[in-house]
């Protein structure tokens, strides 16, 4: 099983970063994602997807607005402004588009690395000439605003795996439904909380998934941002549902910060 970069610890749960060779005793939770049982994609079909790179693509993220982006806050836990671009309005995520320098990153001020809660990060971008970029902003829901259940939603993103076979250098995309609150709970008693912040989203019986290495980016409905990709349970397995932060719990934080 394919695990995070970064190193967290969750009760009787280990993580390990993706380049370390030891592997865990006991059942672990992912907080990246690559795309399974995806199509490739056209940038010009998600232009608001960007690819946020330390040298590489490290993970995903959105763009929202002039001048601004969200993704993950556990992508940036422990990055400088120094170390990471972002590449927008490319469609593969090694070339084309445009490399973008970052100002500022803004994790969310509750953000929990402990249960990945309130994982969210806007990174304040510098100026760029977008004269001859594919890009738009993705739409944002209202502060609170509800996604019905079994609502379809479609995850993009490229992957980032040390298995080059594994990993995506065009961007994919995959169509899954949104999953009930109670039932996603249910699935994840034994790992820890399935807060307000929260969103699921898959299949019963897997196969379709956001999996390691595209955390941060987005889950959208016709171009409306309603997830950001961060954490799950193995890669597109049956009964575990991929976990999302909800756009709409936060809303009026983004505001706060980006004027957005």
């Amino acid at each position: 099983m394919s695990l995070s970069w970064n190193t967290l610890l969750l009760p009787l749960l280990l993580f390990t970063c993706v380049g370390c060779l030891t592997v865990p005793a006991v059942p672990s939770l992912r907080q990246d994602g690559r795309i399974v049982g995806g199509v490739q994609v056209s940038i010009k079909d998600y232009p608001y997807q960007i690819s946020l790179q330390r040298s590489f693509h490290m993970c995903g993220g959105s763009l929202i607005g002039v001048g601004w982006a969200l993704t993950a806050a556990h992508c940036v836990e422990r990055a400088s402004v120094e170390s990471l671009t972002v590449r927008v309005g490319a469609t593969r995520k090694e070339k084309d588009g445009l490399i973008v320098n970052i100002r500022r990153i803004h994790r969310h001020p509750d953000y929990n690395s402990r249960i990945i809660d309130y994982d969210y990060a806007l990174l304040e971008l510098a100026p760029y000439n977008s004269t001859n970029v594919t890009q738009t902003f993705a739409q944002l829901p209202e502060q609170n605003e509800d996604l019905p259940d079994g609502t379809l939603v479609t995850i993009t993103g490229w992957g980032n795996t040390q298995n080059a076979e594994e990993s995506s250098d065009v961007l994919r995309a995959v169509t899954v439904p949104t999953v009930n609150q109670t039932k996603c709970t249910l699935a994840y008693e034994h790992f820890g909380n399935i807060t307000d912040r929260m969103l699921c989203a898959g299949l019963t019986e897997g196969g379709k998934d956001a999996c390691q290495g595209d955390s941060g980016g987005p889950l959208a409905v016709n171009g409306k941002l309603w997830g950001v990709v961060s954490w799950g349970f193995g890669c597109a397995k049956p009964q575990y549902p991929g976990v999302y932060s909800k756009v709409s719990a936060v809303r009026d934080w983004i505001v706060s910060i980006s004027g957005i």
